[in-house]
């Protein structure tokens, strides 16, 4: 089997191609903005360096989906937040020429990895399954462009089978430098995260749904295998209140008004002083909790982690300043 990876070298690629070392029959093809390095998890895959977000690059990705049996497509852009026309051309526009290339190439299998921003707004007090709208939150550009995308690969139904995985946050420590940067950025220092902070102040109902990369990629894995049609939810239990998020990083939880956290973060955010705009907290109040009957059921999925022991590896991570070696920037 011929499976080729779009943004292979980020945090769920780099977790993927640890799980495909361990498939034989699966030959692992890349597709990066840059080759990465021979280090692993990155060796024995063959590479093609391909910007997704510039226009012709259906071309070069129909050359490399040749003869391809699956595509994962895992190429999305969190950052520049600040510049929407640039993250909208690689996440919406480039992921428009992905499903154009793989459908022209003849790809009888296209895994899109979705999210749980897909989702349209939900209440906290009951899960929803696949069949929940996906709408997005609209104050949220990355909620925005993964609903976008949702829409969009209804264009190419009738011309690939697609599977439409839905994770939670993905979580490994591996990763815990390019969270930080992402959301965090010279506001937290990652010197703080090998300490004790006293005190989280966060809404009573910013709960949140995490998952390990690693149980993702497994997920992936059977994916490729059973081809299922449709969503398939990714979440491990259990659900995280903000008082074990507290308890991860050795403090108390301390209860704010949603209004007063995304007052904060609007202000922290024009002042510059951090790289996350005030629409993932609206994601993060708005989002659904959601249900992983089916992939338990029908993919025989059960995550190796727990909810808490994801989170509680991406806070090592970032006290560490883990990141993957030999990545290229993305």
């Amino acid at each position: 089997m011929k499976v080729v990876i779009t943004g292979a070298t980020g945090n769920v690629g780099t977790a993927l191609l640890r799980r495909l070392a361990g498939e034989p029959d699966i030959e692992v093809h890349g597709i990066s903005r840059r080759p990465p390095g021979d280090a692993p998890p990155y060796r024995g895959v063959t590479w093609t360096p391909i910007d997704i977000g510039k226009p012709g690059a259906e071309e070069p990705l129909a050359v490399a989906f040749e003869n391809a049996d699956a595509v994962v497509h895992l190429a999305w852009l969190i950052q520049p937040a600040r510049d929407e026309r640039l993250t909208y051309r690689v996440n919406v526009a480039g992921s428009g020429r992905v499903f154009g290339a793989a459908a022209d190439a003849g790809v009888p299998h296209l895994v899109h990895m979705s999210s749980i921003g897909a989702y349209s707004p939900g209440s906290k007090d009951r899960r929803v399954d696949e069949s929940w709208p996906t709408r997005g939150v609209t104050s949220s550009f990355y909620s925005r462009h993964k609903a976008a995308v949702e829409h969009l690969l209804t264009q190419f139904e009738s011309r690939l089978l697609i599977s439409r995985p839905r994770p939670g946050l993905i979580l490994q420590s591996d990763a815990g430098s390019e969270i930080h940067d992402y959301f965090l950025g010279n506001l937290v220092p990652k010197a703080l995260f090998r300490h004790r902070i006293p005190v989280l102040p966060l809404p009573r109902d910013l709960v949140l749904q995490f998952v390990h990369a690693d149980d993702v990629a497994d997920a992936l894995v059977r994916i490729l295998r059973r081809r299922p049609h449709g969503g398939v939810n990714l979440v491990a239990e259990p659900v995280v209140t903000p008082r074990a998020l507290a308890g991860a990083l050795g403090g108390r939880h301390v209860a704010v008004p949603g209004a007063l956290l995304r007052a904060a973060a609007s202000l922290s955010w024009r002042l510059r002083l951090q790289p996350t705009p005030p629409g993932w907290v609206d994601l993060a109040l708005k989002s659904p909790l959601l249900d992983a009957t089916r992939a338990r059921t029908e993919l025989g999925w059960e995550p190796r982690y727990d909810a808490e022991q994801a989170l509680q590896a991406l806070v090592r991570g970032i006290g560490r300043g883990d990141h993957v070696p030999g990545s290229p920037a993305l």
